[in-house]
């Protein structure tokens, strides 16, 4: 039996190491691949290829000549010139900066040509999602916007693209790179800019005048947890990706919006991460046959949370999801103890069902969540020709 799904993936990858006290340390990717081979989601369906580095000439689909200069100039001597976002507290320079970084870029379009060519209907770059990273400069951990520049390769190839990003932070840079762009529909579902880098991403934020409605924006409060999250995720993304008819979803599965992870405020658990991720497959199936590109993220509990979301995701775009009761392999636990000194987690569960009420099926005004979901519909439904509290 052929493939059904790809994932791109090569032990270059966890090349991509801001250094030791970085909360985006490659071991994260690293545990997850470790973790899917003892779950044995890597066997059967799942067809794995390395990870190319992507040509100049695919960068420059989003970036500019200078800064693609200036990185690989970075790399070569150590540090990078003033003004182009790199070499910061948060994306320092390191020894393979620009390769590693191209590398990225490389899963990332791997997958979305392996997908739009009918090699597969669905695939996944767990170390894709680099969505901060501006066309001119570094931001947020991001040097190559890898996202950006797979969806303006299917862009290029005649595709309408609906990308969704899950992850606890706007995905500020893929919407800025297609903010005149109706092709290209960009939805984040993130925690309040208000509260949390990189503090953009309101409901009023909704594209250019070119491309009005294509930029949608879900502002969640601090402390949302899984039934909110999930009726946000659900309330924006099946009536807009139904209403723009794309050919393909791309979705970003940061899984920093966890409880648990140090850097965000939101309460979602594992459970309601691989609902979403299943609401998004099932998306991708009614809407575009099934022509899905997943991405990692944002995450930065690195053993409890990044591996076992991430699984899930995997499995999910494998087309064999993982039972949320799934025990975590002894193996995988003893390996997490010898490395870090903690406890794994014992199930692929955080012990929540992600059970969720529709929003079409009722408004509550005196909830902050619903509050920020119709404020983004009334934004940017008229303009799909959708009603804000029906559809």
């Amino acid at each position: 039996m052929p493939a059904a799904a790809l994932l791109v993936w090569s032990e270059d990858l966890v090349s991509y190491d801001f250094g030791l006290a970085h909360p985006m340390t490659p071991v994260r990717l690293l545990l997850t691949h470790q973790l899917l081979e003892d779950l044995g989601v890597l066997d059967g369906r799942l067809r794995v290829v390395p990870a190319p580095v992507a040509s100049d000439a695919d960068l420059l689909r989003v970036h500019t000549p200078d800064y693609v200069e200036v990185v690989r100039e970075a790399q070569e001597r150590g540090h990078a010139r003033p003004g182009f976002g790199l070499g910061d507290e948060d994306t320092p320079v390191f020894g393979q900066v620009h390769t590693a970084s191209a590398r990225i870029v490389g899963s990332t379009l791997t997958a979305a040509q392996a997908v739009w060519r009918g090699d597969v209907a669905r695939a996944v770059s767990i170390a894709g999602g680099m969505h901060h990273a501006m066309p001119g400069r570094a931001s947020g951990f991001c040097v190559y916007n890898d996202a950006a520049v797979a969806i303006s390769w299917l862009v290029e190839q005649g595709a309408r693209v609906a990308y969704v990003d899950l992850d606890a932070h706007h995905g500020d840079g893929v919407e800025r790179v297609f903010w005149d762009d109706d092709r290209v529909l960009t939805i984040s579902v993130h925690q309040h800019p208000g509260s949390l880098f990189p503090g953009t991403g309101y409901a009023q934020d909704t594209g250019s005048a070119r491309a009005r409605g294509s930029a949608i924006n879900v502002a969640l409060p601090a402390g949302t947890a899984d039934a909110a999250w999930l009726r946000a995720v659900e309330a924006v993304t099946e009536p807009l990706v139904r209403a723009h008819e794309p050919d393909i979803v791309v979705s970003q599965h940061g899984c920093d919006c966890h409880g648990s992870d140090p850097l965000a405020r939101l309460d979602v658990s594992v459970d309601a991460q691989r609902a979403a991720q299943l609401l998004v497959a099932d998306i991708a199936e009614r809407h575009t046959d099934g022509r899905w590109l997943a991405l990692g993220g944002g995450g930065y509990e690195v053993v409890g949370v990044v591996p076992r979301a991430w699984s899930h995701l995997v499995a999910t775009v494998a087309g064999r999801p993982l039972a949320p009761a799934t025990p975590v392999p002894e193996a995988w636990r003893r390996r997490v103890r010898e490395l870090a000194d903690v406890e794994a987690p014992l199930t692929m569960s955080d012990g929540r069902d992600g059970a969720y009420a529709r929003f079409a099926d009722g408004y509550n005004p005196d909830d902050a969540a619903d509050r920020a979901i119709l404020a983004t519909r009334q934004a940017v439904f008229p303009w799909h020709g959708l009603d804000p509290l029906l559809d």
